[in-house]
């Protein structure tokens, strides 16, 4: 997660981020509709498409809009690089409200590119505890290799981030979604890639206490480096 002291307004980053977020929707539901169509049936095959689609159209943008925004695509990953300190808390809105705008106009896109409506809510369920579960467990180890590489081996964040991701769509039961933003838009979606609008709300909060979660384990399990260590104590005294 980048400094927003990088030398670009907010306006500049809040663009990066609504159009990173777009790209990434157009390649989620465009994938998905891709797959669904050349699958045959086979949802297996379909999910491969659209797992290493995502993960690698991520890593793309990333290392694209990372310099100018941090490429968060994410609300609880701007809400995270706030209380880390790597974005300033007033900033939040305005990357939330870029990265909301930026995934409906990608699924608005996707539905363009495959001669679809331009938008239609989901039907596809997506309910229980084990979704929410998954939901907790996907945004949990997003938000932990994202502070763990941007700690340890911040130019890895790009690689990680989209293997973490092409991953996650095939350990979690709910295909790994841990995303507020890529949440409300894929209820747009009757497609592969679409959520039942009724199911969103209780996704988004599993997704914010996955969040929650990583950032506090995170603090707990790796130390802070001595610099910032001794800049705390400094300021507490």
């Amino acid at each position: 997660m980048a400094s927003d002291g990088n030398g670009h307004a907010l306006s500049q980053r809040a663009a990066a981020e609504a159009l990173g977020t777009g790209l990434l929707l157009a390649g989620v539901v465009g994938s998905g509709i891709m797959g669904e169509r050349l699958a045959g049936g086979n949802i297996a095959i379909a999910l491969l498409a659209n797992s290493i689609a995502t993960g690698t159209l991520l890593a793309a943008l990333i290392l694209t809009l990372g310099w100018v925004s941090g490429a968060h695509f994410n609300p609880v990953v701007s809400l995270v690089s706030a209380w880390s300190g790597t974005l300033r808390w007033r900033d939040v809105p305005s990357y939330a409200a870029s990265q909301l705008s930026g995934a409906v106009a990608g699924v608005w896109i996707a539905h363009l590119m495959f001669a679809q409506p331009a938008f239609s809510f989901s039907s596809h369920e997506r309910a229980g505890f084990a979704q929410l579960i998954s939901e907790f467990v996907a945004t949990f180890g997003l938000l932990l290799t994202i502070l763990g590489c941007s700690r340890a081996e911040p130019r890895a964040v790009p690689f990680a981030v989209g293997a973490y991701i092409t991953s996650a769509y095939w350990f979690t039961g709910s295909t790994s979604f841990a995303n507020p933003a890529v949440t409300i838009a894929r209820a747009l979606t009757d497609s592969f890639a679409g959520i039942r609008p009724a199911d969103a709300p209780a996704f988004i909060v599993a997704q914010a206490l996955g969040a929650a979660a990583a950032a506090l384990t995170f603090t707990r399990v790796v130390p802070k480096p001595a610099a910032e260590a001794a800049r705390i104590k400094d300021e507490a005294a």
